[in-house]
């Protein structure tokens, strides 16, 4: 997973995602911050894993499975402790997926409104660019741009969560993976000349995500989703209809 991750980094340019950033800073920084208020709230009142609870929040706050993958790296936690996490935000993205563009029609959204509203409601980046390219392609270029912007949060936020689990855990290990991930995109900004090998890497590096995650997805079934019990469930999806609307 953390190899994946830090691959990664070769498809991103440095001057376009600080550019992107700065863009959407202010949306995506009261966004996340947003979702970790309620998130904190919900975990207070169902009073569920401390754990899931920050995984969920996690992928719901920035990008899905990847923001829970990263985070469960940083707290070096077991597949089986993420597996609901994963089954929410899985089951959340598709129904989104569905429903979105339906809802974006109903309610007459531009294709500015639905791109921004869908980078910032859906969970995965995948279900994102899914839900807006059935709206149109301005809605699809917006919600990239933003999405982007949206999915940055997770290395700041990584390190944030390492910083207090080092506090709480002896064995905590520092998260080098993103000191990679930071490594490999200065080197496709400054090296572009590598360009052909970069992007055939982050395409291996992309396969091995998608791998990792259909391991942890594997795991997920009924039996699972039953232990997580009823308030985990619940703690999902109140977070994001909260967040959606």
């Amino acid at each position: 997973m953390n190899i994946a991750i830090i691959g990664l980094g070769l498809g991103l340019n440095l001057h376009e995602a600080v550019s992107v950033s700065k863009d959407g800073f202010f949306l995506t920084f009261i966004y996340v911050l947003s979702v970790f208020t309620l998130g904190f709230v919900f975990y207070r009142l169902l009073k569920i894993n401390k754990n899931t609870s920050l995984l969920i929040t996690s992928g719901t706050a920035i990008c899905g499975g990847s923001a829970i993958a990263t985070i469960s790296s940083v707290l070096q936690l077991k597949a089986n402790q993420i597996t609901i996490a994963m089954a929410v935000v899985f089951v959340l993205n598709a129904i989104a997926l569905m429903i979105f563009p339906f809802i974006g029609h109903y309610f007459q959204l531009s294709q500015y409104q639905f791109g921004l509203w869908s980078a910032i409601a859906i969970h995965d980046t995948s279900s994102v660019v899914g839900a807006a390219k059935q709206y149109s392609e301005q809605a699809l270029e917006v919600a990239t741009t933003v999405k982007l912007s949206r999915t940055l949060w997770i290395f700041p936020l990584a390190l944030l969560i390492g910083y207090f689990n080092k506090k709480e855990n002896s064995s905590y290990k520092f998260p080098y993976f993103i000191i990679g991930f930071i490594t490999t995109m200065l080197i496709a900004t400054y090296f572009p000349q590598g360009e052909k090998v970069y992007h055939i890497l982050q395409g291996i590096s992309k396969q091995l995500m998608v791998v990792a995650l259909f391991m942890i997805g594997s795991l997920i079934n009924l039996q699972s989703i039953k232990q997580a019990g009823f308030k985990t469930l619940s703690y999902g999806i109140l977070l994001w209809i909260f967040i959606s609307i």
